[in-house]
């Protein structure tokens, strides 16, 4: 009788023990080496879950191009942004720029990995009537209403990214001079002006609303915008609160946490502004990302077309 063959299992504890290693040990290697900011860590750890699951226990040193090709593929048969599926490729490619550099892969294969072009997607922005109407969405006389119309002007006032809002601190802000210091994507400040109505809300909250909130937790936080525990209000509940302010104004359009964002670069740009200007508050690192504001507002372009086109 001939020997039965031994069956080999794969070893799926073993490899889901590794790539939590690799993971974390990769995210170690974002924040202190890289100091990347923690929203960047963050992000990246996500991607490179996704990553392991979709691998399945494949060896990484196994894979090529054509393998790893199928991955934003899979991503987009799941219906994810063009932008984040250019993400995940960015950081798969660190990764395995980091396994090299650990001397875990001789070869670099996602170096050769390109994303999918991604075209041109406009971001959702609210016209000036629409602006109006959110920002006096919270009614006076309801709980913590100052508060709320300070961080909705502030955000349309500034420009400023959610999670720049919500790491806010008191000393941050200067009324009496009309700015305010925004830490952006790896802790880089930039100085953003004020104009007059955020000035006047931002100091009737900190005058009215905000003593209260913050002797509720000892000792009191630094943060300028706090929950009703007097803890720092996250960027999930600014979030929040948008959304519950957008649908009580009746603002249909398909917001995202950077509406906002969008809605105060376009405007300055339709306004005239220059645009290494609107970079500068925006904290762009390249001109390139604010030039999208310029394709935006399509009434002002055809009112140049009609005035300076000799055909027009």
């Amino acid at each position: 009788m001939a020997p039965r063959k031994k069956i080999i299992k794969p070893k799926r504890q073993a490899s889901a023990e590794e790539a939590t290693r690799l993971v974390e040990a990769f995210t170690r290697y974002l924040a202190s080496e890289c100091h990347l900011s923690d929203n960047t860590v963050a992000a990246y750890r996500r991607d490179m879950r996704r990553f392991f699951g979709w691998l399945a226990g494949r060896r990484l040193e196994s894979l090529t191009v054509s393998d790893l090709s199928d991955y934003p593929r899979h991503m987009n048969e799941l219906g994810l942004a063009p932008s984040s599926i250019a993400r995940h490729v960015a950081s798969l490619r660190m990764f395995f720029r980091y396994l090299q550099l650990e001397g875990l892969l001789n070869d670099n294969q996602a170096e050769l990995l390109s994303s999918q072009k991604l075209w041109q997607r406009m971001p959702t922005v609210l016209s000036p009537a629409q602006i109006d109407q959110l920002l006096s969405a919270p009614v006076r006389g309801e709980p913590l209403w100052r508060r709320d119309r300070a961080i909705l002007e502030t955000l349309y006032a500034t420009g400023a990214r959610v999670s720049e809002l919500s790491n806010l601190r008191g000393r941050d802000v200067h009324p009496d001079d009309g700015y305010c210091v925004c830490h952006g994507k790896g802790d880089k400040q930039r100085v953003v002006p004020l104009g007059e109505r955020a000035v006047a809300l931002l100091v009737e909250y900190q005058e009215k609303e905000r003593p209260k909130l913050a002797e509720r937790r000892e000792p009191a936080s630094e943060f300028l915008f706090l929950s009703t525990r007097g803890q720092r209000l996250g960027r999930e509940r600014i979030w929040e609160l948008i959304k519950k302010y957008a649908a009580a104004a009746g603002v249909t359009a398909k917001l995202s946490p950077h509406s906002l964002r969008h809605s105060f670069a376009t405007h300055l740009v339709g306004g005239g502004a220059d645009l290494r200007q609107v970079q500068e508050m925006l904290g762009h690192a390249s001109i390139a990302t604010t030039q999208i504001y310029t394709h935006v507002d399509h009434t002002r372009l055809k009112k140049v077309h009609d005035s300076f086109h000799p055909r027009a």
